[in-house]
């Protein structure tokens, strides 16, 4: 049985090289945009935190990669994500249609502004 990682250094490190450029990517952004943001692993996924809540999570699978910004976020910014597989919490994107940076700009501000009312 292979051990799920501990920290996001062990899950990236784990993650095939076209992918792991592409979270790293996605984790220098929102670093820059919240210079806040610590790091840690929370339901087996890379976690960014925010004033001790969970601002963004990310993955990566075989097919696809996620960004969990939130529902609110998702819900708010709904009509930038018609090029995307959405669920409640989750952005799905792939390497070949990545999230551009604006849009998780806009994503990570939306629920930056939640967690800072104190409602998300």
């Amino acid at each position: 049985m292979v051990e799920k990682p501990k920290t996001v250094q062990e899950y990236v490190a784990a993650v095939d090289p076209e992918r792991r450029a592409e979270l790293e990517r996605i984790r220098d952004l929102v670093a820059r945009l919240v210079p806040e943001v610590e790091e840690t692993m929370s339901y087996g996924m890379p976690t960014l935190m925010y004033r001790g809540r969970a601002l963004v999570y990310l993955t990566a699978s075989k097919k696809h990669m996620s960004f969990y910004p939130s529902s609110f976020a998702i819900e708010e910014l709904r009509d930038r994500l018609g090029g995307y597989r959405t669920t409640e919490h989750a952005i799905q994107f792939t390497l070949a249609n990545p999230l551009p940076d604006d849009l998780i700009a806009d994503l990570v501000a939306v629920h930056r502004r939640h967690i800072e009312a104190g409602s998300g």
